[in-house]
């Protein structure tokens, strides 16, 4: 019996204790809370049920607690239910109820932990999108981590998610990448505000390789060339790296696009049309305080240039016409006004701003014997992707990045991820997978293969708080998935790990000398299949490997 088992098995139980005695069974909340008490004397679950509802219905809730108690010990999966405090209620399970969970996590095998909630959802996942004029610096690649996670979480849930890179090839900062790499090809400096380091001269050689009389063009076709072959070979870099950081794009959409297509002009003339627009010393502005932005945003420029906000606006439009349900968009530290802006630009257009979601992800720093970390050997003032799976390998890359709420600055110490010990959180929950593959080998040798096994036979301690954490993934799963926090996977991978440590540590798996393998070894080799399971499961939704040996 899972805790979401429990939880269902609670509020029926409560709506039939308020039934029998006459009080209101719309008291009782959609869910019931069950959690694992810190002090497992205390029993395997309890839940609080009992004071969310017993004076709503008009009943003491200690009392309120003892009718449910009562009604809870003649159910099978039930040892027993014992009232505390002003109205808690503690819970223990059958041997045969907690043996259950090792069953469904063996039974559901790699399907363990997803669900439908979110079937026939379709979701718009926009992340990393960073401006094809540099290498992935590190934010980016937190959000490569985190959007790459964060989809796999919800697709697991049920919705059908599109990962999407919005590539922003329009505006300033190509032209002043363009420039760069123009003045890189003569061997001069950077202009100002313009971009340095090896990778400029290394594109540049790119383009005249490609074009070899760019450099005796004009100055238009010069730039154009310089712009075309230039964006485009550092777009691939980006894609290169991204790929091999594991992370893939089902659409790279492109800004110029909007401008192109006349996306942008037909919805700035629809939100003029629309009074949602107004003109003021020359310049067009959306009333987006009306729709609780912090101030108005200006929509079009005094120049009559479009500002950044007109494709922001159109290419959410675009989504919407595509069919999306939700668009997510994952930004770095510095956006925190696209919040404001984005759901005003729902509104403005009639639409619901919870179609809309943005999270904002904080800086990410290296650390190397205590000294921060901040030149790049390629990127000159930047430290990028490359850098730090250089130093630290992929998983732990991907890992390290997870780990932490986005809303949380990271320092990244590059010693303690780079090494192999219990400290190195990746290596201490890929290493759990990796003994028990070896156990499970060592198993098979030995003829005992889990199968079949008398759970019930599972009745130490720590068996049973390794066979309570396997039964909290699902909803640990549910939950990143609800609020949008992966980070919420790793914690638990490493609290299973330990959980599985713990457990190796105090139970006997697998006979000794001549002993003979019995009942209690399959039992407890199941539990370890089921615990391998569940750790590869949770890995796969970080985009972390699962080794076998390590």
């Amino acid at each position: 019996m899972t805790p979401a088992d429990l939880a269902e098995l609670l509020r029926a139980t409560a709506s039939a204790v308020l039934a029998d005695r006459g009080l209101d069974v719309s008291v009782l909340p959609d869910k019931v809370t069950v959690e694992r008490p810190r002090n497992p004397e205390h029993g395997d679950y309890a839940t609080n049920v009992a004071l969310q509802v017993a004076k709503k219905a008009g009943a003491n809730p200690r009392e309120f607690a003892g009718w449910l108690a009562e009604a809870l010990s003649a159910d099978v999966s039930i040892a027993s239910a014992e009232v505390a405090g002003p109205g808690f209620l503690n819970i223990r399970l059958d041997a045969d109820a907690q043996g259950a969970i090792v069953a469904q996590a063996l039974d559901a095998g790699a399907a363990y932990g997803t669900s439908s909630t979110l079937t026939g959802t379709k979701i718009n996942l926009e992340f990393v999108s960073a401006n094809p004029t540099g290498p992935i610096h590190l934010g980016g690649t937190r959000w490569a981590a985190v959007g790459d996670a964060l989809g796999r979480i919800l697709s697991a849930q049920g919705a059908e998610v599109v990962r999407e890179y919005y590539f922003n090839d329009h505006g300033a900062q190509i032209d002043r990448f363009t420039n760069s790499l123009i003045a890189a090809a003569k061997g001069e400096p950077a202009p100002e505000n313009g971009y340095a380091g090896a990778y400029i001269h290394e594109i540049a050689q790119q383009v005249l390789a490609k074009s070899p009389e760019v450099l005796a063009m004009a100055d238009v076709p010069q730039a154009e060339t310089f712009r075309s072959i230039g964006v485009e070979l550092m777009f691939d870099q980006i894609k290169n790296d991204l790929h091999e950081f594991g992370v893939d794009f089902d659409v790279y959409f492109h800004e110029n696009s909007l401008f192109e297509s006349g996306a942008v002009e037909k919805c700035v003339e629809f939100l003029k049309n629309s009074g949602s627009l107004f003109e003021d010393d020359g310049a067009w502005w959306l009333r987006s305080t009306d729709y609780g932005d912090d101030k108005d945003r200006v929509v079009i420029k005094s120049d009559g240039n479009a500002a950044y906000i007109a494709g922001d606006i159109a290419y959410f439009q675009n989504k919407r016409q595509r069919g999306f349900d939700l668009c997510i968009y994952m930004l770095g530290a510095d956006h925190h006004g696209y919040i404001g802006r984005l759901k005003a630009a729902a509104a403005a257009f009639g639409d619901d701003p919870n179609t809309v979601e943005v999270l904002i992800g904080q800086m990410v720093n290296l650390v190397r014997d205590g000294v921060a970390v901040k030149m790049s050997k390629r990127a000159g003032t930047v430290i990028t992707l490359d850098d730090l799976v250089e130093a630290i390998g992929v998983d732990a890359a991907r890992y390290v990045m997870v780990r932490s709420s986005v809303d949380s600055s990271i320092d990244i110490d590059l010693e303690l991820w780079a090494s192999a010990s219990n400290e190195n959180p990746v290596y201490y929950v890929q290493y759990a997978h990796a003994r028990l593959a070896s156990l499970a080998r060592n198993a098979a040798d030995l003829g005992i293969s889990g199968d079949d096994p008398d759970l019930s036979l599972l009745t130490q301690d720590q068996e049973g708080e390794l066979i309570r954490t396997i039964g909290e993934y699902p909803r640990v799963v549910a939950s990143a998935a609800d609020l949008r926090e992966p980070h919420r996977i790793a914690r638990y991978l490493e609290e299973l790990a330990g959980a599985y440590h713990r457990f190796y540590g105090a139970c006997r798996v697998l006979p000794q000398g001549d002993e003979e393998p019995g009942p209690v070894n399959t039992a407890r080799l199941a539990l370890g299949n089921a615990t391998r399971q569940v750790l590869a499961n949770g890995l796969r939704l970080l985009g972390v490997s699962a080794p076998e040996r390590m």
